[in-house]
């Protein structure tokens, strides 16, 4: 099977045409995708103003690629760090239990589990690194996702709260009842608009009011309406906020 710079090579080739450049970086995503997969897919659309139809800027195919290709330097660094030091440790007879990376832990308070177009605003560099701080216990201001310091965003749950990141939506405080609480996404929508961009303008813009409009989307998430704890797509929070998680 082909790897990531396989792939990337097919997105940077000029002479092959965009529809093949744009399934390419696909396949980029499917071995690396910070926010998961479809999350990730409409941020590139999103930071490298990838338009409705490709054939109006197929470069936006290689800076979206140039970006997802530089977060990735940043993990493999992070990763064969880690590797260093936990057999440094086991060497040294004092590695202790399960340490798990970030990419590797579970992603449970992130809200772009459910809703794809509620991610940070961030470059995914950007993010990537902020993750990578968090792992090594640096102090960093702000969500530990985003870095936004702005107030959270509340959802009343009839008994508490459901605290949520103004900037990306991450779950910073979860209800004092210890229940899950779904939120759903503020608008129905299905994934292949999405695929095909109907969000961008040919300009390579955000088409304004669009139902897959990343601004301001953790205030929009609804509260699921029916009983705590009810498994299914969406964010559900049942312990206590740990920095190191996603």
């Amino acid at each position: 099977m082909a790897g990531f710079l396989t792939h990337r090579a097919l997105v940077l080739d000029e002479t092959l045409p965009p529809r093949r450049r744009h399934s390419a970086l696909r396949a980029c995503l499917t071995v690396f995708a910070p926010y998961r997969f479809r999350p990730t897919y409409h941020h590139l659309t999103l930071s490298a103003r990838i338009p409705r139809d490709l054939s109006a800027d197929p470069a936006s195919l290689v800076r979206a690629v140039a970006e997802l290709h530089e977060a990735r330097l940043l993990w493999l660094a992070a990763t064969d760090r880690y590797v260093r030091r936990r057999r440094a440790e086991k060497r040294a007879g004092r590695r202790q239990g399960p340490d798990e990376p970030w990419q590797l832990v579970r992603l449970d308070q992130a809200c772009y589990q459910t809703d794809v177009c509620c991610h940070p605003a961030m470059s995914l560099p950007a993010y990537v690194a902020r993750r990578i701080a968090v792992l090594e216990e640096r102090p960093l201001p702000g969500c530990h996702r985003c870095g936004d310091e702005r107030p959270v965003v509340s959802h009343p749950t009839g008994h508490g709260s459901v605290d949520l990141c103004r900037g990306c939506g991450t779950v910073l405080a979860s209800c004092s009842c210890g229940a899950g609480h779904p939120l759903d996404p503020p608008e129905r929508y299905q994934w292949p608009e999405i695929w095909r961009r109907e969000h961008m303008t040919d300009g390579g813009l955000p088409v304004p009011g669009s139902a897959h409009a990343a601004e301001g989307r953790p205030e929009r998430l609804r509260l699921r309406v029916g009983r705590p704890g009810v498994r299914g797509p969406a964010v559900t929070v049942r312990r206590p906020h740990d920095p190191r998680a996603g």
